[in-house]
């Protein structure tokens, strides 16, 4: 388990969770329930880890809502501070088309798509 993620779990268990705007504006757009990144990131599988971001460390969480549904989830921790655990931004139901990754019922030509790192 990455540091990172170590880190956000604790806090999360402390309930020390704060969600950012633009977290929020995801969550609501997809109908994501705030309950679902809390309770999945027990479970969830580190895709990326930042360590070294320069806004602070953060971690993108690969984990699934109540109904079993894939959801990534951005997590960080803010520069030079301890806490909160902070949902930065939320990708619903990833799916890998053509060596692309896209969110459920996008077409690989739409802003959403983005290039799968190595």
């Amino acid at each position: 388990m990455s540091k990172t993620l170590y880190l956000v779990k604790r806090l999360v268990e402390g309930k020390d969770i704060q969600i950012s705007a633009h977290g929020y504006d995801e969550l609501a757009a997809d109908g994501i329930l705030i309950h679902d990144d809390v309770e999945g990131l027990a479970n969830g599988l580190v895709v990326e880890d930042y360590p070294d971001y320069h806004k602070g460390p953060c971690v993108l969480v690969l984990q699934y809502d109540e109904d079993g549904r894939p959801i990534h989830v951005l997590w960080g921790i803010p520069k030079d501070a301890a806490s909160p655990a902070v949902v930065i931004t939320v990708l619903t139901a990833p799916i890998l088309t053509s060596g692309r990754m896209t969110s459920l019922g996008e077409s690989n030509d739409e802003e959403a798509s983005f290039e799968i790192g190595t």
